[in-house]
């Protein structure tokens, strides 16, 4: 790691100015617009549009990875200091002390396929209309990458579970594809706090969690 170690590390608790935020988030959207490149919008900022409101302390966007050296190079001809992380999944541009996230894949090798951009929904920010991941491809995410030190992602995917609008077929569908098990803990957590999840979706994902060859009684 390097750009000063990443500005001296910056911590999530060290909160942004939220105008500075949206100034950097503005900038970052024009560049990848200006250079032609694909991105959804996911992370805190996908959150509190789509599920609760979140303290937000930097701007996360999905790209395919061949789009990530092209990104980078973009973000670093506007003035942004770029890094990549980890050539798997995560590289980082920061200016004026924010950081921009630039993800190629998510936990459990979620990437940015044509299926999820299909799905994608346009969100509002203060005005901006920004194209961002689908709440179930959020609450998918969210529920499969819930660590010990991560325990809002877990809430998060909550909140996204009380839309009226979700489409439950779609995200069981991607649940099965990674991380049925996780999405299923979550629904049965979701139904004990008296959200409406429907037992269709928790009958699909039983079975396909269930070993190959089991029966009930059997």
């Amino acid at each position: 790691m390097d750009i000063e170690t990443l500005r001296k590390e910056l911590h999530p608790e060290d909160r942004p100015d939220h105008g500075r935020l949206l100034s950097i988030l503005d900038e970052a959207v024009a560049v990848l617009r200006a250079a032609d490149i694909g991105f959804l919008l996911m992370g805190g900022l996908a959150t509190s549009a789509l599920g609760r409101p979140r303290g937000v302390t930097d701007v996360d966007v999905f790209v395919r990875e061949r789009d990530v050296a092209p990104a980078l190079e973009a973000l670093g001809g506007a003035g942004f200091d770029t890094l990549v992380v980890s050539p798997n999944w995560l590289a980082k541009a920061i200016k004026d002390d924010i950081l921009v996230d630039v993800i190629s894949r998510s936990t459990h090798d979620i990437s940015l396929s044509d299926e999820i951009l299909e799905h994608a929904v346009e969100i509002d920010l203060e005005g901006r209309r920004l194209p961002s991941v689908s709440p179930e491809d959020l609450i998918v995410m969210k529920a499969v990458a819930t660590e010990e030190d991560t325990p809002r992602y877990w809430h998060d995917a909550l909140s996204l579970l009380g839309r009226a609008d979700l489409d439950w077929g779609y995200l069981a569908h991607r649940a099965r594809k990674h991380g049925a098990r996780r999405v299923l803990s979550l629904l049965f957590f979701a139904q004990s706090l008296d959200l409406l999840v429907p037992e269709e979706i928790v009958s699909e994902l039983l079975e396909a969690v269930r070993p190959v060859g089991s029966e009930a009684g059997g």
